[in-house]
């Protein structure tokens, strides 16, 4: 192994091990989170508009979906690299999807957390990620540079 590699290595050890110990002092674990992902999206199967979204888009699949968002949520939070999809695309061209939803998203997940977080550093941690995440989601599923044209004297 050369010694970038073993440098980069020992960085992400460390990200790592940094990590794992910063969940456990808000009281984070992979059991925590399979609560978290096993709550939150049955609220989201429950709820009027993001229900039939998902619905459509997961139908026959939702094991899966559950899986795939746990090893999402355990890969943010304790840094393992775990998982290697790509949000962007899988949520693009999703029918009845608007920007419009990603709030009612995060007040299903705040929600959750207010219910379940084992302490509220964890519920202001998870809740921030989701934040930037809807915020990037809608970002690049939703933005269209045109509308910031001084150009078109809005």
């Amino acid at each position: 192994m050369s010694e970038d590699m073993a440098a980069r290595a020992a960085h992400s050890a460390a990200m790592q091990e940094r990590a794992e110990r910063d969940m456990a002092r808000m009281g984070v674990d992979a059991a925590f989170i399979s609560r978290l992902v096993e709550t939150f999206y049955e609220r989201i199967r429950a709820h009027d508009m993001l229900g039939p979204v998902f619905d459509n888009r997961l139908a026959g699949r939702w094991p899966e979906h559950m899986e795939k968002m746990k090893s999402f949520w355990s890969s943010v939070a304790f840094k393992t690299g775990a998982y290697g999809g790509k949000p962007v695309q899988a949520h693009m061209g999703v029918s009845g999807m608007s920007a419009d939803l990603f709030p009612q998203w995060l007040t299903l997940f705040s929600q959750t957390l207010d219910e379940i977080a084992p302490t509220g550093q964890a519920h202001e941690w998870f809740m921030q990620t989701a934040e930037r995440i809807a915020r990037s989601l809608t970002l690049s599923l939703f933005y269209n540079p045109a509308f910031d044209d001084p150009a078109r004297g809005t």
